[in-house]
């Protein structure tokens, strides 16, 4: 039975980038009957900042951690637990001053672990999730598209290509929504601005 990981990371409930991990999801189910989705909203609820008991335990082997270091790790073992039952993601990005929302941010620090998601060998790192699939849906209140004055302040895309390619996650499809400010002002009409963009998510997920 295939299995998406639909995630969201926007604070804002009506956010545009919540809109479309949600019609994604949708169409994803209309293509996949049998398949289930596993939803994880990190607003609603945010992983806690690792610390140095994070890091102590992380770095323990399995059968030498104690009892606290087991509990330590409990969410991002649960967290990674989805990562590895999902074949398919789709993750929904609000862009916070030219990069990821805090939250994802946590996630991302929760999940990024040695033995668990990458590994180190005699060719250096690995990444551990392979021959899975991502879709990032990215909503931004100005335009950053590549050719765009403005492209290079755009720390969303290169970050996230690079931390999910580190972890093994090579087939990854972006998808930009830029110039949602003119929603906030009413100078743009929400359903004109989706269209396009539905249009593409309903294309990843078909």
């Amino acid at each position: 039975m295939a299995t998406l990981l639909q995630l969201d990371s926007s604070p804002s409930p009506n956010s545009v980038s919540r809109e479309l991990t949600h019609q994604f999801a949708q169409t994803w189910k209309t293509a996949h009957r049998d398949g289930d989705v596993i939803y994880r909203d990190l607003a609603a609820n945010p992983p806690e900042p690792i610390d140095a008991l994070w890091i102590g335990a992380a770095y323990t082997p399995p059968s030498s951690r104690t009892a606290e270091q087991t509990k330590t790790l409990a969410f991002s073992e649960e967290l990674i637990g989805e990562l590895e039952r999902a074949d398919e993601y789709v993750f929904g990005v609000a862009m916070h001053n030219f990069s990821i929302p805090a939250v994802l941010k946590l996630w991302i620090d929760q999940v990024v672990r040695s033995g668990r998601t990458f590994s180190y060998g005699e060719q250096g790192p690995q990444g551990l999730l392979k021959g899975k699939k991502a879709t990032v849906v990215v909503a931004s209140g100005g335009v950053y598209g590549l050719g765009t004055p403005a492209a290079g302040m755009n720390h969303v895309d290169s970050y996230l290509k690079t931390i999910l390619a580190f972890v093994g996650l090579t087939d990854v499809k972006f998808i930009n929504a830029g110039g949602s400010a003119g929603l906030m002002t009413g100078a743009v009409d929400r359903q004109t601005f989706l269209r396009p963009v539905l249009e593409q998510v309903r294309a990843a997920a078909a």
